[in-house]
């Protein structure tokens, strides 16, 4: 890839965002990048797989899998480039992906191995900068959740649910969870959980099937 098109599409990301061009020239023209297409299809990384390596989505989509500790909700969701995978997990106590992503399109990626990421922590200060504010904001947000204001109604309590477990929200998004789940989760009964879930699918806002939610836009469900 040209250097000037690298310098393009590395701009579409957060981490180099703010970068000047002598320096960005200088990561470009230092810093071993691995380029690669991916057919539509094609398993990146799995669930509980080594994080090695920063995996930069520049063009299509992904379709990305969650799922509880116990097995009993998994939620999957696409998400479109640009996209970087889980770079919080790079370091730190768990560095293991925790979940699946698959190509849903043909995909065009960018991979730069753990070694040259610490390379560029050390010398390039605005990469630096932007590492530590990405992963303060996600700090600061996760500290937030338990200070929100309780739901006030059993639909508030499932929207947040809903939105709690995914990665990106906004979007398509397809729960394959039980509404036996669900009331143990949400401390309610299976009847009045039937009732709420029915009352967003005649608004419109969801579809049921057996042991299925899709949401087409979850952000609707806030409106």
């Amino acid at each position: 890839m040209a250097a000037l098109q690298l310098y393009d599409k590395l701009l579409q990301f957060t981490l180099f965002q703010g970068m000047s061009h002598a320096d960005l020239m200088e990561v470009v023209t230092h810093t071993k990048f691995d380029f690669s297409k991916q057919s539509a299809g094609k398993r990146l990384v799995k669930e509980g797989d080594d994080c090695t390596h920063l995996i930069f989505l520049i063009n299509g989509s992904l379709h990305v899998e969650t799922q509880s500790d116990d097995h009993s909700c998994r939620v999957c969701e696409t998400l479109n480039a640009p996209y970087c995978l889980q770079p919080e997990r790079l370091f730190g106590l768990s560095q293991r992906y925790t979940a699946t992503f698959k190509t849903l399109t043909d995909c065009n990626l960018i991979t730069i191995d753990k070694q040259e990421v610490l390379l560029l922590l050390e010398t390039q200060f605005v990469f630096r900068l932007n590492w530590l504010n990405t992963l303060a904001a996600e700090t600061q947000r996760l500290r937030h959740h338990v200070w929100r204001s309780a739901p006030h109604s059993l639909r508030d309590r499932l929207v947040r649910f809903f939105f709690s477990r995914c990665l990106y929200p906004a979007g398509p998004k397809t729960f394959y969870v039980l509404m036996n789940q669900l009331a143990l989760e949400l401390n309610d009964s299976r009847l009045d959980i039937s009732h709420a879930l029915n009352a967003m699918q005649d608004d419109g806002l969801l579809t049921l099937h057996r042991g299925r939610i899709e949401i087409p836009m979850i952000e609707r469900l806030l409106m």
